[in-house]
């Protein structure tokens, strides 16, 4: 066999593993929108936050914002949203942020990566 063709071959071989490998990442990161919408919608998310506009609390796009790039942001919205930890207001004040009502990781993971996703 020609060097030319084993080099393309091995290209090719790489090309698909590296497919292979990023399909279940890809899947993972599919958002049901519905679900998660209903997910706010039952927990009163949109009380304090707006899809585009702050209400009390920033907007979904506004925190979608502020974790944009970061390697730990589903971690790091997953424990604020599943913890109460403090949530800092534009007054200053803090206020124990809400818990989430489902234990579902995959209800949760979702209503994160849709947030994220704004």
């Amino acid at each position: 066999m020609h060097q030319t063709s084993r080099f393309r071959i091995l290209l090719s071989s790489l090309a698909i593993a590296s497919f292979l490998l990023a399909l279940p990442a890809a899947f993972a990161s599919e958002v049901d929108v519905d679900a998660a919408q209903a997910q706010a919608r039952q927990n009163n998310c949109l009380k304090c936050h707006g899809l585009t506009k702050a209400k009390d609390g920033p907007s979904f796009k506004e925190v979608a914002e502020k974790y944009r790039g970061k390697a730990n942001a589903e971690a790091r919205l997953t424990i604020h949203i599943t913890t109460g930890e403090k949530a800092k207001f534009p007054d200053g004040h803090e206020e124990e942020h809400k818990i989430i009502k489902t234990k579902d990781k995959e209800e949760i993971s979702n209503l994160v990566r849709w947030i994220l996703s704004l």
